[in-house]
């Protein structure tokens, strides 16, 4: 390894096997107690005010040279300037700060003490990784450009990628790249995973409201029961993946959730609610979903005499990783733990995927050891991985701005 990293570091840094700088090392406890903070005081979507003050507020603490509050609602941005700007460089790194609707059930000494809320997908500890490798980086500057950092609010359903980049984020930065990371439960603490193209998929929504003619359940010749439409329709719609789909290209379509308009059980209801998702590797599955979806909804009520109204609501794109960040990222990786093992596609959605729309970058995996998954209520985020996130962010940035 590099002479910047120890070897007396391997065993000392919580079990992790894998060589770490003396200063990165040093930060764990106290990047892992801006977790932990964070973690008691979660906030959903772009009501992250609290998170956005604590973050901004250790920002200037360390030294950036600016913090920007207000970014896409509740972001915060900061710079880092090397010490010298003369190759005009500039990398953005991001992390997630928002939490999710679920009660939390760990029983930890931190646990959310927000009822309903926590942190269960770890983004506390992406926001934390990246405090640790801004205080390392204001403390060293040893690059040559400017780093950008990056903490976005409501990655978990509110598209908050997309809102930062409407603010215009990153030309005002003169953003040149853009990197992002997320843990993954399951697999060592510390390793890497990373895929060039599509990476994690696009995410719709739909509402489908069947309408038919209630009546007396003992008289069914005198409705039209939207249920028997509606149960038609779930069924057809898995025809689309096995039927209308290329069998070589990836596609979900799961139907959510079935209400009628009566809970009695003499009443056929008049009306049926089904709401689900779709999700999609390219934007021509993209489109053939849409279209049978709405095809298969329409033509089917008709068959039973009923009318179906159809809301399609696009989600997040697809997030596709540019090849060439991906091999440099892929590079880091190595230098950092040793591995960067190639990931599988995820049918999982990433708002992230608007930043990368915007600038060449890419999104790396890192393992985050035997935990509960992802939106788990007894899921947490490894602390043990850390030091492995923190050096993945400082070697990233100096090798892609090495000192003049």
């Amino acid at each position: 390894g590099r002479s910047v990293y120890v070897a007396l570091a391997r065993q000392s840094v919580r079990g992790l096997d894998m060589p770490i700088r003396n200063r990165i090392a040093d930060l764990h406890d106290e990047v892992t107690g801006w977790r932990r903070d964070m973690h008691k005081n979660p906030e959903l979507m772009f009501e992250t005010h609290q998170t956005s003050v604590f973050i901004a507020d250790k920002l200037r603490e360390f030294g950036c040279d600016e913090v920007v509050t207000g970014i896409g609602r509740t972001g915060v941005v900061a710079v880092i300037k090397g010490k010298t700007d003369s190759a005009g460089k500039v990398v953005g790194l991001r992390a997630d700060m928002d939490a999710l609707p679920i009660k939390e059930a760990t029983g930890l000494e931190y646990a959310s003490q927000t009822e309903g809320v926590m942190h269960a997908c770890g983004h506390d500890g992406h926001s934390a990784m990246l405090l640790g490798a801004a205080k390392y980086l204001a403390e060293t500057r040893n690059f040559d450009g400017a780093l950008v950092v990056i903490f976005q609010p409501a990655e978990e359903g509110g598209g908050g990628a997309r809102e930062m980049c409407e603010d215009d984020m990153m030309a005002r930065w003169n953003i040149q790249e853009v990197y992002g990371m997320h843990n993954w439960p399951g697999e060592p603490a510390g390793n890497f995973y990373i895929r060039p193209g599509p990476f994690f998929a696009a995410t719709d929504q739909f509402d489908i409201t069947v309408e038919g003619c209630g009546g007396h359940a003992a008289k069914p010749q005198q409705t039209v029961d939207p249920t028997v439409a509606a149960s038609q329709m779930v069924l057809s719609l898995q025809s689309v993946v096995s039927r209308n789909a290329d069998p070589v290209q990836q596609m979900v379509i799961s139907v959510t959730s079935f209400e009628t308009s009566s809970k009695a059980y003499n009443v056929i209801p008049a009306s049926v609610h089904l709401r689900g998702t779709i999700r999609t590797m390219s934007t021509e599955m993209r489109a053939l979903a849409k279209k049978r979806l709405i095809e298969i909804a329409e033509n089917t009520a008709l068959v039973f005499g009923a009318k179906a109204h159809v809301q399609y609501h696009p989600g997040y794109p697809v997030m596709r990783n540019h090849a060439q960040q991906t091999k440099l990222a892929a590079d880091v990786a190595r230098v950092v733990s040793g591995q960067c093992d190639e990931a599988p596609l995820v049918m999982g959605g990433e708002d992230f995927a608007y930043m990368l729309l915007e600038r060449p970058g890419a999104y790396i995996l890192m393992g985050n050891g035997d935990t509960a998954a992802v939106h788990h209520p007894e899921y947490n985020f490894n602390d043990a991985a850390i030091p492995a996130g923190v050096s993945f962010w400082v070697e990233l940035a100096e090798s892609r701005m090495p000192a003049a």
